[in-house]
């Protein structure tokens, strides 16, 4: 009994594989890009957004820190109001990086 005939030979076969992969792997890479580029897109307005209100948040904070001071100016002057406010935020501020610095050991220190 003979073998039947093939068009292509398994060399050819192979390298239409090949192409085919190829093909297959650069569609797969440009349907992420776009993906991609339209997140970044839709992303956009929410990076404004949340830029403006840190800004605002900035400005608040700076207001308030102004406020405390001028408050407290008539009853202790304005040198030791300075002071205050500044070891207030002071404390604050290392309490905060403190806690941060913990939280940052806990999820470095748990490793798999």
């Amino acid at each position: 009994m003979a073998e039947p005939e093939t068009d292509a030979s398994i060399g050819g076969l192979l390298t239409q594989l090949v192409e085919d992969g190829k093909g297959y792997a650069q569609a797969e890479i440009g349907y992420y890009r776009t993906l991609v580029r339209a997140k970044l897109r839709e992303a956009r307005a929410s990076l404004w957004f949340g830029t403006a209100a840190i800004s605002l948040a900035l400005g608040a904070s700076v207001a308030l820190v102004v406020g405390l001071v001028l408050t407290l100016s008539p009853i202790v002057g304005p040198g030791f109001a300075t002071l205050i406010v500044v070891i207030g935020i002071g404390a604050l501020s290392g309490l905060m990086a403190w806690l941060a610095w913990q939280q940052v050991k806990r999820i470095l220190g748990d490793k798999p």
